[in-house]
């Protein structure tokens, strides 16, 4: 395969394709243009020229490197013109058959060293390969939209590309200015595996009546960091995009349970809810603002507030509970039992309220729950069992938010919301290392560009506490009997070794090292 790289073919050039053309023209290489559309390419190409001066007008270039990059763009008349090409991109249409077609064109044109790569997101590289006399020269290169800000770019090799070839991509990754992951052909890659967890447990959460869309988006962000909550992401990415992704990725997994799709998203489907798009989704939406939103729940005015006692398993978070409930001026019984008159504020690690108010011997009208797992200063979700007083529950959300820190009140739950939700995201990155798809540190790379979390899933364990969230797994699947939250065997024996997630396995050869594909 050509290690020095020169001359780019791109084909297709819709959104997708137009944005790698921008990249690849501005770090100076040349860019062949090809779109079967009439008149497609050369279109493109005028955009990009607008880009590009509209980057000038805004002081991110200067008027030599727009200039120089609108001059490494140039229109394939036709397919023939890609033949001196040292890699070639197709950008097309989604579609098996349409890119094996275009993969056998271009065999018969371009040189024997030339690089086939594909733009799919969820297509086998393996598949689009196959039949071409010379697959090990094809990989796909999965950017994302949109392709000058996202910063990551998936290189995956198929069941018969050549090392060589997935290298010489990274290093065209690198010299684009963006993050080359390598991953294996495996459904939905890194990036768009990952993201089954946020998404379908989000889902989850609103099937099981935990909380409304508001307060599960909100709690989310506050809480947990994230910069949009599941629900809002559906939204904007619109379900009939998410949710056929979700089917596919569940169906590609012979329908294992970490991946199970959503009765909500398919009946919203299916009735045109699809989200901004459409002014309805999970939210109301006019001309692209979101409106008629529920207002969260204001902070009741408390005249007579009881005494609070505090149960949890770790003594040192027990304190910090303790000491903040005193500084809020609160009253804290300090007793092995609370009085009959106390309210009772547990904090549980992955069990609901009801089992949680049974385990510490407390009455459950008077229980509520708190998240504890990733600190108190940001945003306090308060959890109730289904018989909690009302004046409990009032008495605990005001007391909590008397500094002024936000405070969330949601229906009984496994694991809340924060604590579910990470728990298996870090869990599904576990098993993603565990299955060799990629390297740890290329999981995390992935998913925190590909899909702007605020730390990679791997590190973020590390962050919250391996055996913290693999108590939070087996108690829910315990409650549960549900096998998406079984723990992945890469957080079990990390968790239980008292090592970073990001430990890869040592001593062991890779399979394709003794003869096996890998």
């Amino acid at each position: 395969m050509i290690s020095d790289i020169k001359r780019v073919g791109i084909v297709g050039t819709g959104v997708m394709g137009a944005g790698i053309a921008q990249i690849v023209a501005q770090a100076g290489l040349e860019v062949a243009l090809f779109d079967k559309g009439g008149g497609a390419a050369r279109a493109a190409r005028d955009d990009l020229k607008a880009t590009f001066d509209k980057l000038m007008g805004k002081g991110k270039i200067s008027r030599e490197s727009a200039d120089a990059a609108l001059s490494h763009l140039c229109i394939a008349e036709s397919m023939t013109t890609l033949a001196d090409c040292d890699v070639v991109v197709e950008a097309i249409v989604e579609d098996l058959g349409a890119k094996q077609a275009l993969f056998t064109e271009l065999e018969a044109i371009v040189g024997t060293d030339c690089i086939l790569a594909t733009n799919t997101s969820s297509l086998s590289v393996t598949a689009i390969a196959s039949g071409l006399r010379y697959p090990g020269r094809v990989a796909g290169c999965h950017f994302f939209n949109p392709v000058p800000l996202m910063k990551v770019v998936e290189v995956i090799g198929g069941i018969d590309t050549e090392d060589a070839v997935v290298e010489s991509l990274l290093g065209l990754v690198s010299r684009l200015g963006h993050t080359g992951v390598r991953a294996q052909d495996t459904p939905g890659f890194i990036v768009n595996h990952a993201g089954r967890a946020y998404s379908t447990e989000g889902l989850m959460i609103l099937e099981e009546r935990v909380a409304e869309p508001e307060e599960i988006d909100w709690i989310l962000r506050e809480e947990s960091g994230f910069r949009m909550g599941p629900l809002e992401l559906f939204d904007l990415t619109g379900l009939d995009v998410s949710h056929p992704a979700m089917e596919s990725i569940f169906e590609q997994f012979y329908q294992d349970p970490r991946y199970r799709p959503s009765c909500i998203s398919r009946q919203m489907l299916r009735g045109n809810r699809l989200g901004r798009k459409t002014g309805l989704g999970f939210y109301r939406y006019e001309n692209g603002r979101k409106v008629d939103t529920l207002a969260i729940a204001p902070v009741p005015e408390v005249s007579d507030a009881p005494p609070v006692w505090v149960g949890g398993d770790d003594d040192a978070v027990r304190g910090e509970v303790m000491s903040l409930l005193e500084s809020l001026g609160g009253r804290v019984e300090s007793a092995n039992s609370p009085s009959t008159s106390a309210l009772c504020l547990l904090l549980p690690l992955g069990d609901d309220a009801v089992s949680a108010s049974a385990y510490f011997d407390v009455a459950p009208e008077r229980t509520l729950c708190l998240d504890v797992l990733q600190g108190l200063d940001r945003h306090r979700t308060l959890m109730t069992t289904p018989v909690t007083r009302q004046d409990m529950q009032d008495a605990a959300h005001a007391l909590l938010a008397s500094d002024g820190v936000g405070v969330s009140v949601i229906r009984d739950s496994v694991g809340f919301i924060s604590q579910r939700v990470l728990a298996s995201v870090v869990n599904l990155a576990c098993d993603i290392a565990q299955r060799g798809i990629a390297t740890p540190a290329d999981i995390d790379n992935a998913v925190r560009l590909g899909l702007n979390y605020p730390r990679g899933p791997l590190a973020w364990g590390d962050a919250l506490g391996p055996k913290r969230l693999l108590t939070i797994l087996e108690r829910i699947n315990a409650l549960t009997g549900d096998p998406r939250y079984r723990p992945s065997p890469w957080l079990r024996r990390r968790a239980t070794l008292g090592v970073s997630l990001l430990r890869e396995e040592t001593g062991i050869r890779r399979y394709r090292e003794v003869g096996h594909v890998g």
